[in-house]
Formats: structure tokens, C-alpha cells, sequence
């Protein structure tokens, strides 16, 4: 019978692998919470039309990317594409604004996109994100992105870049629709299928395509700093300011365009310079979606948020990982001995060792074998002999020392070599 593989694009992350995951969802956590977040978790699936209304129904992911379907009785559902539509949906369905006036969420999670596979970049993704809102001072554009900054320091990354751009307000983008038009109609013919219909229907996006022809067109377009309000002008320069009295260093790129429709003002991206992750070398991306809100059915309302790809951080981080939890190994030989095993793995597990023991009656060197492989920093050897005179055998597998232990003694004497070995 033929083995059922998994989904081209949806990959397994195997034990081995876990340690990496762990340490960037641990750090994440850790400074998030710090800066005031709290964990929000959204269904996986959600209606159709909340992605078609936030993200836009003329990007790319709306219409080629999303996996959609019906259920029973035919109502659209859709695998969620990205983390921030589900999460305001969420704050305004459970009035989150009751309890705080600017709540600040962030989440974990799967995401899916179909498109192709390639390095860091998945069909079955994972992301985590956080979103502010209530806010509209540019301190805390400033301070999302010191956040996001200071959890890729922590997490050990370097050669990263950080870039800055504003997509103006409503009326700045209303103003540069028009001048892009008008640049884009001489070189129409040129650009791409997809650019040829957009510039129609939403001609700011063909900034972001990756095809060279158009990359090219767009390096000789309007940049739109030349149709940014007073408001918006003074907005991005008060972003600046605060990102420089930070001792944060970014570089403001006009080119620089987000894939989604709702935002608006302040966008940014964080890059690395590594090759390990090709052209499509972004780590972290987001910014402000002032009307994403009342989009959404709740109040004008200001917001900004951001996403990180894990699997990316997981690639920058190469061999980094979580420092294993130091482990005691119980080796056990007789009827007797493996009784007191099983009694002596879960008084050390209750008091919070990570401890194992062998299942079948196997050799004392086969079982030291076995607390080698797992990476066992301590290993207790018992026999009936040693039941019988009352002590256990304390092994350190690092030095290779070897003392006897009171039987009563066991559990308090293997917590404190194991906590001095952290």
C-alpha cells in the first residue's frame, strides 16, 4: 500500500526542528508582553467576504491565493490568508473597546496561502502578529516598530534593515491613484497581464510587482511622497523623529508598497541581509489601516500592526536554538528496580524534571546507550542489589563522575546536580 505524503507547501515540523520554533515564539511572547500585549486566538476558518472587504478583492491573494470553499448549506468559508482581518473582526464582535480604550493583541497561528512553494515560504504558513488599536499618535508607530526591532535583537538576528514609507491618508492615496494613472497610460503595453489589470482597478499595486518590466516601469513613476497630505507629511515626520531619538535606524523607501489594500499612513519592513533567504529576503511587514475598522462595521477607529513569517526566522537562525532542558535518564534492572523507576521518574516529573526511563527490560549498557542518545544530562542506576543495600548510582554523562545515593535522598540530591548543571 503507498504511503500518503503531505501537501506539497504544507510541511511537517518534526521534533528536531521544534527547539527553533520554540525559541522565536518564546522570545516573541516575552516581548510582546512587555510592551503591553495579550494573546488573542482566532478561528483558522472564517467567512469568505471578511477577506474580500479588508484585504481587497483586486490583490493578489483574493483572487488567486485564497483557499475558499462551501459548506453544507452553502455559505462561503475561507482558510484565513493573514492574521489581522480575523483579529479585528474579533475586537468588534466581543467589544474588546469595553474594557480597554486602545487594546493591544497578539496572536500565533497558521495561515494559508496557495501559491508556489519556495524557500521560507509556504503553503500552510505560520505567523505572529500584534495589532494596536485606539491610537492614532505617531509614537506608537514608532514604538511597533522599536518592538518588532527589539524581538529580532533578542532573538540574536544582525545585518537587518529596517524601511519606511507612507501610503498618505485617504485623500493622499485619492491624489496619487491620478498621478499614477496618468504615468502608467504611456507604458501600458508593457506591463504585465496582471499590471495591465490592475492599473485599472487598483494601479498602486503594480509598485509591488515582482515581474522586471514592471519593476522597471515602476522605478521611473511618481513617488507618492509627491501626493502626501500636509497631515500625512507631518504624521511620517514625527514617525521619523521618534524612530531616530530611539537610536533606531531606518531607510525611507518610496517604493515600498504592502500587499494589502487597507493600509494606510505609516508602512515598514524589516529585511535581511543574509542570502539565506533569496530575493524574497522580508522578515517582518506591516503598518497602520486607519479604516480597516469601520470597514469592518465598528467605529472610525485608528489601528497598526505587523506580522512576522516564523519560518523565515527559523531559516536566519540557523543552528540557534532553545537550550534543551537538562535531562535525567532512570536505568533500571530487575523486577523491584523498575518499580522503584517508575515511582522515582514521576516524583522527579512532579517536581518539574524533565525525566524518562527504560519501557522494557533491556541491559544496563543498553540502557545507557539509550540516556545517551536522548542527551541525558544525569543518569540513576538501580539493580535489586543496590534496592537491597539501600543507595542508587548517580551518573553525571557530561564528566563521567559516579556517586551512591541514599535512596531517600534520591529526588532532592538529582534536582540539585540537575539545577547546577543549567
Amino acid at each position: 500500500m503507498d504511503l500518503i505524503h503531505a501537501i506539497r507547501g504544507m510541511n511537517d515540523l518534526l521534533p528536531a526542528e521544534a527547539a527553533r520554533w520554540q525559541l522565536v515564539e518564546e522570545t516573541a511572547r516575552s516581548v510582546l508582553e512587555r510592551y503591553g500585549y495579550k494573546e488573542i486566538r482566532t478561528p483558522v476558518v472564517e467567512e469568505t467576504r471578511l477577506f474580500q472587504r479588508s484585504i481587497g478583492e483586486t490583490t493578489d491573494i483574493v483572487e488567486k491565493e485564497m483557499y475558499t470553499f462551501e459548506d453544507r448549506k452553502g455559505k462561503k468559508l475561507t482558510l484565513r490568508p493573514e492574521g489581522t482581518a480575523g483579529v479585528v473582526r474579533a475586537v468588534l464582535e466581543h467589544n474588546l473597546f469595553a474594557d480597554d480604550r486602545a487594546p493591544k493583541v497578539y496572536y500565533l497561528g497558521s495561515m494559508f496561502r496557495y501559491e508556489r512553494p519556495q524557500k521560507g515560504r509556504y503553503r500552510q504558513f505560520y505567523q505572529i502578529g500584534a495589532e494596536a488599536f485606539g491610537v492614532a499618535d505617531p509614537l506608537i508607530d514608532a514604538e511597533i516598530i522599536a518592538m518588532a526591532w527589539r524581538f529580532l535583537d533578542e532573538l540574536g538576528l544582525g545585518g537587518l534593515e529596517v524601511r519606511l514609507n507612507s501610503l498618505g491618508d485617504a485623500q493622499s492615496r485619492a491624489s496619487y491613484r491620478e498621478l499614477l494613472v496618468a504615468a502608467l497610460t504611456p507604458h501600458k503595453d508593457a506591463l504585465c497581464a496582471d499590471c495591465q489589470r490592475r492599473y485599472v482597478t487598483n494601479p498602486l499595486r503594480v509598485l509591488d510587482c515582482k515581474v522586471e518590466g514592471c519593476k522597471a516601469i515602476a522605478a521611473t513613476l511618481p513617488s507618492i511622497a509627491d501626493a502626501l497630505s500636509d497631515a500625512s507629511k507631518a504624521h511620517a515626520a514625527a514617525v521619523e523623529a521618534t524612530l531616530k531619538d530611539l537610536g533606531i535606524a531606518y531607510r525611507v523607501d518610496p517604493q515600498l508598497v504592502r500587499g494589502l489594500d487597507y493600509y494606510t499612513n505609516t508602512i515598514f519592513e524589516i529585511s535581511a541581509s543574509s542570502g539565506e533567504l533569496g530575493s524574497q529576503n522580508t522578515v517582518v511587514g506591516g503598518g497602520r489601516y486607519d479604516g480597516l475598522v469601520e470597514q469592518l462595521g465598528g467605529q472610525p477607529t485608528p489601528a497598526i500592526g505587523f506580522a512576522f513569517g516564523v519560518e523565515r526566522l527559523v531559516l536566519l537562525l540557523g543552528e540557534k536554538q532553545k537550550a534543551a532542558r537538562p535531562r535525567v535518564f532512570v536505568a533500571a534492572l530487575g523486577v523491584e528496580a523498575r518499580k522503584w523507576a517508575m515511582r522515582t521518574v514521576e516524583a522527579l516529573r512532579a517536581m518539574g524534571a524533565a525525566a524518562e526511563l527504560e519501557y522494557e527490560s533491556k541491559s544496563f549498557k543498553a540502557q545507557l546507550k539509550r540516556a545517551d542518545k536522548i542527551g541525558a544530562k544525569l543518569v540513576l542506576v538501580v539493580g535489586d542489589n543496590e534496592l537491597a543495600g539501600g543507595y542508587a548510582q548517580l551518573k553525571d554523562m557530561t564528566a563521567g563522575a559516579q556517586r551512591q545515593i541514599p535512596l531517600q535522598d534520591v529526588v532532592a540530591a538529582t534536582l540539585t546536580a540537575l539545577n547546577a548543571s543549567v
